[in-house]
């Protein structure tokens, strides 16, 4: 359903229109997203969480209507789920270990000298959205998203790397499949293994598997990764404009990023300590004087803008988008 019409119809719901207009927009969206439930029970509950979602989105809009937010919401693919499911199902990157840091010397580049804007998915550095499901293995497609751009670099040709082998291969390397893992571990199982195999040769099942590692599938490969210091914006936005994509953590634990549908999100309360979820800046800009930065998200094309989020940048960390950075070198 057309956005305003949705917008509209929330609107008369929320004056009292009939419980049948209401049940029409949720069959219509239960629909669209291909919902089946187990039993009554449960898809009773799902209606009444959408309901609260619903009403979220409604309220929030409305506000930015009035100039209140930068950005819009809207109820995507996740919108029968709650925060704390969403939390604990998708959003499962592992905090890194200081200890284990194998951070580099950054030549600090002066704001002047960079480029005002830049964006990757131009020059052929940025693979599809793709969906990593119900399985928190965020951690596989941001570490991949990085690699996938330094290979177009050094190759000439973009190609998919598989967060299915990362799923099922990296266990030895401490991370834990759908139960989460490490963007920098990631790396380290890739170095081990001589290499990553492509999206196409071993494709995305949203759930641990046995590992099936094969050469004959090799794509990617990298020989060290490099990790930024943290809470360092200037740096962040650096790297990005000289070496490409970056993989990142965010904390992604507000409803209003769950629902995020399009603008600048900038949320105050946005704590940059609690990390949770692993993404790609794929660039930055500045729109009507206010700076940001281009993240790729792996929730699939009906979340956000066709699968990306423009963060609010330089505004103090926000979300800790650069908490921790990192990206590798062949």
């Amino acid at each position: 359903m057309h956005i305003l019409c949705l917008m509209c119809l929330l609107a008369a719901l929320s004056l009292g229109c009939s419980s049948s207009a209401l049940n029409r927009v949720w069959e219509e969206w239960r629909i669209k997203h291909q919902r089946d439930y187990n039993n009554q029970t449960e898809m009773l509950f799902r209606r009444a969480v959408w309901i609260k979602n619903m009403h979220l989105v409604l309220a929030h809009n409305q506000e930015a209507s009035a100039g209140k937010h930068s950005f819009t919401l809207g109820l995507n693919h996740l919108a029968d789920m709650t925060a704390e499911e969403i939390n604990e199902q998708l959003n499962r990157l592992k905090l890194e270990e200081p200890v284990h840091f194998t951070n580099s010397t950054f030549k600090i580049t002066s704001d002047s000298s960079l480029p005002q804007s830049v964006d990757w998915r131009t020059k052929g550095l940025v693979s599809p959205v793709r969906n990593q499901g119900l399985c928190g293995s965020c951690w596989a497609f941001s570490s991949l998203g990085a690699l996938e751009g330094q290979m177009k670099k050094r190759t000439g040709v973009l190609v998919s790397l598989s967060p299915q082998n990362l799923v099922d291969c990296s266990t030895y390397d401490g991370n834990h499949g759908c139960r989460g893992g490490y963007i920098s571990k990631s790396y380290s199982y890739i170095i081990r293994n001589g290499g990553v195999d492509s999206e196409s040769f071993y494709p995305y099942e949203h759930q641990n598997m046995k590992c099936r590692y094969s050469v004959k599938g090799r794509a990617g490969y990298c020989s060290d990764f490099h990790i930024l210091p943290p809470g360092d914006e200037q740096t962040l936005q650096a790297t990005v404009a000289s070496v490409g994509p970056v993989a990142v953590a965010v904390n992604a634990m507000l409803q209003s990023f769950h629902m995020y549908r399009g603008g600048l999100y900038n949320v105050p309360g946005c704590n940059p300590r609690l990390v949770n979820h692993a993404v790609l800046v794929v660039g930055y800009g500045t729109d009507a004087g206010q700076d940001y930065w281009l993240v790729k998200n792996s929730w699939g094309t009906v979340w956000g803008e066709a699968g990306f989020i423009r963060i609010a940048r330089n505004k103090n960390n926000l979300c800790g988008i650069a908490s921790f950075a990192v990206y590798p070198t062949l």
